[in-house]
């Protein structure tokens, strides 16, 4: 079985029935438009598509390989579905190319995809031996291998602290500078071996797989992850119709941080404290569908592993708005 069908085969969407739930009520009218803009493999798109017959779908996916198989997926829904080519963060480009002033339901699927952690020759997982890439758009910017090569000690210690939550990282980027200067990390066998030698033997029976976090936080900086998501999610927000919805399935506490920040803060007054009568101005902009994050029920969780890490928001834009959105802070 080739690594595509592998991926089909085992691509269970997360949360499909809750996520369709939040959806669906903004895409009933004639020419609803929805936005996957984490497209993948489309299982999503293709239940909202099924479910709201008067929608229709522009579908966003930086990886040619997830597109293609998308395209194949969502074939039998013909004029309905436009997929393009681009980061989530080109959100505003992908509407004004296609000149759509507003939409009306907005996923975010966070992470990587069955499609990339099935294919050994990404490097997106640690347990295939393949070439260290981790590129989602493997037609330009730096890959992993690259970034082993040429980062420092400290810079890679950001890395892998920040974005991997790795509390060995000092330990760890003294070693990856210490190998290269013997022979570079090309693989992801090379870098496992390093990490299963470097990580202490106690931390790695009770932590799981020693190269879990470097292979997220690698994965992470390679393809600017969180810094296209704070500057995706503020924009999709004002892209939506009143009335519309967006719902965000996050897998790292920092990329739920961002979507937190932002819904949370839509969802209260901006009026300065003591002042007598609320604006409207300050008036939220946004009405949270879920209480807090949303995880997945245990059955799913046993049933889709992937499901286990998973967190969901939801909001509806309630009315227009002008009001600056937050920076979020902690995730640099």
């Amino acid at each position: 079985m080739s690594s595509g069908a592998l991926a089909e085969h085992r691509h269970v969407p997360v949360l499909l029935d809750r996520v369709t739930q939040v959806l669906a009520p903004a895409l009933q009218e004639p020419g609803s438009v929805l936005v996957d803009a984490t497209l993948g493999l489309g299982g999503h798109a293709e239940a909202l598509l099924a479910a709201c017959p008067n929608a229709r779908l522009v579908g966003i996916d930086r990886d040619r390989a997830a597109r293609e198989r998308a395209h194949e997926r969502l074939a039998p829904y013909g004029e309905r579905v436009r997929i393009e080519a681009a980061v989530y963060d080109e959100l505003p480009e992908v509407l004004d190319r296609l000149q759509i002033v507003q939409v009306h339901a907005i996923l975010f699927d966070l992470g990587v995809s069955s499609l990339q952690l099935d294919a050994a020759d990404r490097g997106f997982a640690y347990r295939f031996d393949g070439p260290l890439d981790m590129r989602m758009d493997q037609s330009g910017g730096p890959s992993a291998a690259e970034i082993l090569r040429e980062y420092d000690v400290p810079e890679l210690t950001r890395v892998l602290r920040e974005y991997g939550e790795e509390r060995y990282a000092p330990k760890i980027a003294r070693a990856i500078v210490a190998q290269r200067d013997r022979a570079p990390l090309t693989s992801s066998a090379d870098l496992v071996e390093l990490l299963t030698r470097v990580i202490p033997a106690a931390a790695q029976r009770s932590g799981g797989h020693p190269a879990k976090r470097t292979f997220q936080a690698l994965r992470i900086e390679v393809n600017d992850e969180l810094g296209a998501w704070e500057r995706a999610l503020p924009a999709a927000i004002d892209a939506l119709a009143i009335g519309g919805r967006i719902a965000v399935l996050s897998y790292h506490s920092l990329e739920d941080r961002i979507a937190k920040t932002f819904l949370a803060a839509g969802a209260r007054s901006s009026a300065p404290l003591g002042l007598p009568v609320e604006l409207p101005e300050h008036q939220p902009y946004l009405r949270l569908l879920t209480r807090g994050a949303e995880e997945a029920p245990a059955t799913e969780q046993a049933a889709n592993p992937r499901s286990a890490s998973v967190r969901l928001r939801a909001a509806e834009r309630i009315r227009s708005s002008t009001t600056p959105h937050p920076a979020p802070k902690g995730t640099r």
